[in-house]
């Protein structure tokens, strides 16, 4: 009698725990498809994503899978709906033939941009200038571009050119980048204490004014704090930063402290959580960088190619700097299915490392403050947010957290466009004056 009851109980025991295991999978599938439904009825907005002229050509551009980390086809498969295309230029001498060579480049990007929209793809993607723009190419099942300008430094000391690249669909400009510009010290500053102009130039000072005329959103992304505080006692309209994280979980230059936060709240503006692995977490970014680092160099050998470290490239020849970009992507993909198996390889950043970011930020300054962007093709991608493709693993991380589509909405891009047409209403009412 003892065995049977023992049998019994064992029984219900194995009963119960295939239960639990069942109602966990349940659970699980919910989740994804709770996570599904949101993704396909929000608007995703990426606001940072860096691009190559190269790439915009009749016989290689967007419309094809290529390996850039962005294009139409993984921008479809990840279900990202609007992408921020950058107008990157970097610093170079303040002089003007540094300011003729970078409006040259700054230029071909927007040409670039323009034709991609216009001419390769108009059926699959159009430009938008504004939210009504986001909403009504949306609802026509196409992708969405706006352009953004990382760098004024192309605009040299003409303060007319920002109404040209307002022209040209520029909706938002950093006054600076890795270097301190005309307009404002870069927080580049910060590595040994060197400051060009201590915050804004009296050039920073009337940009400022003339981007709020124009309705042009301000970035706050590579400038020093100093700067940034000086644009925002400033500007007559809310700011943003493109592609920054919080300083508080990962104590980059890149990275906005909570003063910096917090002012960005007062100031009504938005930051755009960005997905790049040094900003999120250093030290787990650097012992899976040096681990992998032995990795594709043993890859590389095997290949008979050359490689280099990321802060070589600008000492490279052309021929060794394009044998280098045609190889890079074989190399890392040999490499990454080369460690899927090791069981020695240290956690790669992910996106519960962005998506803590968010966390921390929506807690300290609040849910309309807060935002999303992937720094693509610019040193950004995450693990499970490699590329556009993937882009669908942000919103499964969000529902996972427990945030509501509302939230969800505003996190990827209602935010961003509230901020856009505040600025542009402000700049109306400013020119009415």
């Amino acid at each position: 009698m003892r065995y049977s009851v023992l049998f019994f109980c064992l029984l219900i025991a194995i009963s119960c725990k295939e239960q639990k295991k069942s109602n966990d999978k349940d659970l699980k599938e919910n989740v994804e498809e709770i996570a599904k439904r949101i993704h396909q009825e929000v608007i995703t907005i990426d606001t940072h994503a860096d691009i190559n002229v190269k790439n915009f050509t009749d016989s290689i551009n967007y419309t094809q899978r290529l390996e850039t980390q962005l294009n139409l086809p993984k921008m479809e498969e990840g279900g990202l709906d609007v992408a921020w295309l950058i107008v990157y230029t970097g610093q170079g001498d303040l002089d003007a033939k540094g300011y003729e060579k970078a409006s040259e480049n700054a230029m071909a990007k927007f040409d670039a941009i323009h034709k991609l929209c216009e001419e390769l793809a108009p059926d699959k993607i159009g430009l938008a200038l504004n939210s009504k723009d986001v909403k009504k190419l949306h609802e026509n099942g196409k992708k969405v571009a706006m352009i953004g300008v990382e760098n004024a430094y192309p605009i040299g000391e003409d303060l007319s050119n920002i109404e040209k690249y307002q022209k040209l669909g520029a909706r938002y400009i950093s006054l600076s980048h890795n270097g301190h510009s005309q307009f404002c010290d870069s927080h580049t500053g910060e590595e040994n204490n060197t400051w060009l102009h201590n915050g804004l130039s009296e050039l920073g000072k009337n940009a400022v004014i003339e981007m709020n005329r124009l309705g042009v959103m301000i970035d706050v992304s590579h400038p020093s704090k100093e700067a940034m505080k000086q644009i925002i006692s400033l500007s007559k309209a809310p700011i943003i930063a493109s592609h920054s994280s919080a300083r508080a979980l990962c104590n980059h230059s890149r990275n906005l402290e909570d003063e910096q936060l917090l002012l960005m709240k007062e100031n009504g503006g938005v930051v755009q959580t960005v997905a790049f692995s040094s900003y999120l977490n250093t030290e787990k970014n650097t012992k899976y960088t040096d681990y992998m680092k032995v990795v594709y160099r043993r890859v590389a050998d095997s290949l008979g190619v050359e490689w280099y470290e990321r802060s070589q490239l600008s000492s490279l020849t052309d021929i060794q700097k394009k044998s280098f970009l045609d190889n890079y992507k074989k190399v890392m993909n040999i490499s990454e299915k080369s460690v899927a198996l090791k069981t020695d390889v240290p956690p790669a950043v992910d996106v519960k490392d962005l998506v803590d970011h968010i966390d921390y930020m929506v807690k300290l300054i609040g849910i309309n403050h807060v935002g999303i962007s992937s720094d693509f093709d610019g040193g950004g991608g995450i693990k499970d947010w490699t590329d556009a493709s993937e882009t669908f693993n942000v919103t499964l991380e969000l529902v996972k957290r427990g945030y509501t589509k509302e939230e969800i909405e505003k996190l990827w891009g209602g935010n961003l466009l509230r901020v856009l047409d505040e600025v542009q209403a402000i700049a109306a009412e400013l020119q009415s004056k």
